[in-house]
C-alpha cells in the first residue's frame, strides 16, 4: 500500500492553470491585507475568554462521567485492535488494517474530527487511560506529580511529530508491523513514564498527537472558557486567537508546515532520482530532505520575525506571537495534501477491519478538477485566515502607526508559503 507512505500520491498532472492559481492566490492575500488595514483598527478577538454558552444539557452530556468512560473505552478498544492487528495478522498493508488506521483514520481522522469536536485526542488517548488506570489501582491522583518546567513547553511534542512524519514518509519500509510495534512502543514508553513523573498534565504538552490535535481544535466552532470550564459556540478566530505561547510552538507548526511540503515534493521525478542516486543511501538522504523542509519553514518563521520586531520596535517574545497565525495555513496544507488519501483509504481500512478481502477503494468523490480546486482554495483560504488572525494581533500589540507596516514581513511570509505551496500542487 504505497499510498500510506505518501499522502497525496502524483499531483503533478493536474487540470490547473498556474497563473490563475498564482493570480487568484496573490489578489487573495493582497486584498485581505488592504481591506484589513483600512477597516479593521482595532483588535476584536478575545481569545478564550469569548464564547455563547451552550445549553446546560448539552453541558452536562458532555462531563457525564457516561460519556468520558464510553471515549476511553473506545480509544482504548481502538488501540487494541490495532495492536492485536499488528502482532497477529498479516504483514501485508494490503490485507491488514492497522496500517491504514494508523496513518489514515488516526493521523488524517483527527483533522475533521478535531476541527468538529474539539480536541477529542484527549478523551479518546489510550495511554492516558492506561495512566489513569494504574493510578487508581494505586491508589495514586492521576494528576499529581513534578510541576512541568516551564522551557520544555511543547518541544517534546514537537519531537514526537517529527518521529513520527519520519516513519510515514522516510521510514523504509512505515507500513510494514515491525516499524509501527516499534514507534508505538518507544511511543508509549516515552509518555508513560512522562506522565508517571509528572501527572496526566505531561500529555497535554508532550503527548505528539494530543497536541497536533488541540492545535486544529482552535479552529473548532466548539471550545472551553478556561475561568469556569463551561463549553461555547466561538469564532474560530477566537479559538486561535487563544492559542497559548509556549516553547516549542513555533516548532511543533513548523514540523506540521515541513512534513507536509516534503510530502509535496517527495514523489517529484527531479527527488526521486536524487534519492535513489545518492551515495548516502536512500533512507539518509530522504532525512536529510525531510529536516531540511522543516528548517526551511523555521528559518522563514525566524526571519520575518526578526524583521517585524526590527521595523515595529520592540516585540515581546517575536518568534510566539504571531506563531498562532500558522496553524490555518498548516490545516489548508494538510486538507490539501491528504484528502484524497481520507475519502478512498479511510473506507477501505474500515472494509479491511470489518472482515473485508481485498477491498477496492471507492472512487473519489470529485474529479481531477475539483481536486485541484479544493487543494488551491484550501491553500489559499488557509494564508488568508492566517492573515485575519495576525492582523488582529498586530493591532493589539503595536502602536497604532506602526500595526500594518509591522504586518509586512508577514504578509512577504505568506505569499512565500502560498507560492510554495501552490508549486507543489501544480509544478
Amino acid at each position: 500500500m504505497s499510498v500510506l507512505a505518501h499522502g497525496i500520491g502524483a499531483q503533478h498532472d493536474l487540470p490547473l492553470s498556474p497563473f490563475y492559481a498564482f493570480a487568484g492566490a496573490f489578489a487573495a492575500l493582497f486584498v485581505s491585507f488592504l481591506a484589513l488595514g483600512l477597516l479593521w483598527p482595532t483588535s476584536r478577538f478575545r481569545g478564550d475568554r469569548a464564547g455563547r454558552p451552550l445549553p446546560a444539557a448539552v453541558q452536562r452530556l458532555a462531563d457525564a462521567r457516561a460519556t468520558r468512560t464510553a471515549a476511553r473505552v473506545l480509544g482504548a478498544a481502538a488501540a487494541l485492535f490495532v495492536l492485536l492487528h499488528l502482532l497477529l495478522g498479516p504483514d501485508d498493508p494490503d490485507q491488514n488494517p492497522a496500517p491504514g488506521a494508523v496513518y489514515v483514520l488516526l493521523w488524517v481522522g483527527l483533522v475533521p474530527a478535531s476541527l468538529l469536536l474539539g480536541p477529542v485526542w484527549r478523551l479518546l488517548n489510550p495511554l492516558r487511560t492506561l495512566h489513569l488506570l494504574v493510578c487508581r489501582a494505586r491508589g495514586r491522583d492521576p494528576d499529581a506529580g513534578r510541576p512541568l518546567p516551564g522551557r520544555l513547553g511543547m518541544w517534546p511534542a514537537a519531537a514526537g511529530l517529527l518521529a513520527f512524519t519520519w516513519l510515514e514518509l522516510v521510514a523504509p519500509d512505515p507500513a510494514s508491523a515491525t516499524a509501527l510495534l516499534l514507534f508505538l512502543t518507544l511511543h508509549a514508553a516515552v509518555h508513560l513514564a512522562g506522565a508517571a513523573r509528572h501527572g496526566a498534565a505531561w500529555f497535554d504538552r508532550a503527548d505528539a498527537f494530543e497536541v497536533y490535535s488541540g492545535l486544529l481544535a482552535r479552529l473548532s466552532p466548539l471550545g472551553r472558557r478556561p475561568a469556569d470550564h463551561r463549553l461555547v459556540l466561538r469564532s474560530p478566530f477566537n479559538g486561535l486567537d487563544g492559542t497559548p505561547q509556549l516553547p516549542g510552538l513555533v516548532a511543533t507548526v513548523c514540523v506540521m508546515l515541513g512534513s507536509t511540503a516534503y510530502d509535496g515534493f517527495s514523489d517529484a521525478p527531479s527527488w526521486i532520482t536524487t534519492v535513489q542516486t545518492s551515495p548516502l543511501g536512500r533512507t539518509t538522504t530522504a532525512t536529510l530532505g525531510l529536516l531540511g523542509a522543516v528548517a526551511l519553514v523555521a528559518s522563514l518563521h525566524v526571519l520575518c520575525a526578526g524583521a517585524t520586531r526590527l521595523i515595529s520596535g520592540r516585540l515581546r517574545r517575536p518568534l510566539t506571537a504571531f506563531a498562532h497565525a500558522l496553524v490555518p495555513i498548516a490545516l489548508g496544507y494538510l486538507v490539501a495534501h491528504y484528502f484524497t488519501l481520507f475519502v478512498t483509504e479511510g473506507p477501505r481500512t474500515v472494509q479491511l477491519a470489518s472482515g473485508a478481502d481485498h477491498p477496492a477503494p471507492p472512487e473519489p468523490p470529485l474529479g481531477p478538477g475539483g481536486v485541484a480546486t479544493l487543494q488551491v482554495a484550501a491553500i489559499v483560504l488557509g494564508h488568508v485566515l492566517g492573515v485575519v488572525a495576525a492582523h488582529d494581533r498586530s493591532v493589539r500589540l503595536f502602536p497604532p502607526g506602526r500595526a500594518v507596516v509591522g504586518q509586512l514581513p508577514l504578509l512577504v511570509l505568506m505569499i512565500t508559503y502560498t507560492v510554495g505551496g501552490l508549486s507543489l500542487l501544480i509544478a
